[in-house]
């Protein structure tokens, strides 16, 4: 029954009790829990898909895709380039290249709670630090998080000072894998960097290039830490993404239910990207 090695069981038994109690059961549970009425205090009914349908008509669940979706279109190809443009600069001997590396790394490693914490008096409309300089050089004072037309955009500005290190520290270490005699080869062939950068280098960080794009989407449609420390949601639902609507759905206003149907129209959206990019992927393999 165990196998020639039964002894292995012992030491993958703990990891298993653990992925199974804290990842497959309540996957399955909530998944259960979204085709009822319930708001995890009283027992719950069985409704069926009534919880998805009234999704699809909730003007607040469509707002909170549109922001998200929003959100996903600026990050993703920001972080993107920006990452790629600052390895590049990166990718050279110069004095102190060691600390500059680490300080574009150093926000991805501290927490969102923390950045959100930041953020929030930098940009507070009536002390913060932003408002304080606007007024040195004689601009008018922003609104920022109290401004329904700016919000969101701050929410993508401090997602692109948190992942940029991500992506740039990625594509420096594709940038170093890629051997530095055919760089040299193609710089004498092409003459000028932008033919060595389309020749030889693009790609080379293509296979990069396409985990990044789906691993930035994955991050941004599950935006929910910088809503909630700096903006929950606000001012006038102008931030709400599908995240924290389903947090507060469950935990504000005790639709349980209806919650865990939101969290799985997410599971879905996820889903989908995921496998866009691995056929993606395999077709750039099928035709390389």
């Amino acid at each position: 029954m165990f196998g020639e090695t039964p002894s292995a069981w012992l030491f993958i038994a703990p990891a298993g009790v653990v992925i199974l109690g804290l990842s497959v059961v309540p996957m399955l549970w909530s998944l259960l829990l979204s085709f009822k009425a319930s708001d995890l205090v009283t027992p719950s009914s069985w409704i069926g898909t009534t919880n998805y349908k009234a999704l699809y008509h909730d003007p607040q669940f469509r707002s909170a895709i549109g922001h998200t979706l929003l959100y996903t279109v600026l990050f993703v190809p920001l972080t993107i380039a920006g990452g790629l443009a600052l390895a590049i600069a990166l990718n050279r001997r110069i004095r102190f290249i060691g600390i500059y590396r680490t300080l574009i790394f150093v926000p991805f490693v501290t927490s969102a709670a923390a950045q959100g914490v930041l953020f929030s008096f930098i940009f507070d409309s009536q002390f913060g630090v932003a408002n304080a300089l606007l007024d040195a050089v004689g601009i008018d004072r922003q609104g920022f998080f109290q401004n329904p037309g700016q919000a969101l955009y701050l929410i993508v500005l401090i997602g692109l000072w948190s992942y940029l290190g991500f992506c740039t520290v990625i594509y420096l270490a594709a940038l170093q894998d890629i051997p530095r005699v055919v760089v040299a080869a193609a710089s004498i062939a092409a003459a000028r960097r932008w033919g060595v950068f389309r020749a030889v280098v693009w790609p080379a960080l293509r296979p990069v290039s396409m985990f990044l794009v789906v691993w930035q989407t994955f991050q941004a449609l599950q935006l929910f830490d910088l809503v909630y420390v700096t903006t929950r949601g606000g001012p006038l639902e102008s931030t709400s993404v599908i995240v924290f609507f389903v947090y507060q759905q469950a935990f504000e206003l005790f639709n349980a239910g209806y919650a865990a149907a939101g969290a799985y129209a997410l599971a879905a959206a996820l889903l989908v990207v995921g496998v866009l990019g691995a056929l993606f992927r395999r077709r750039r393999e099928r035709f390389a």
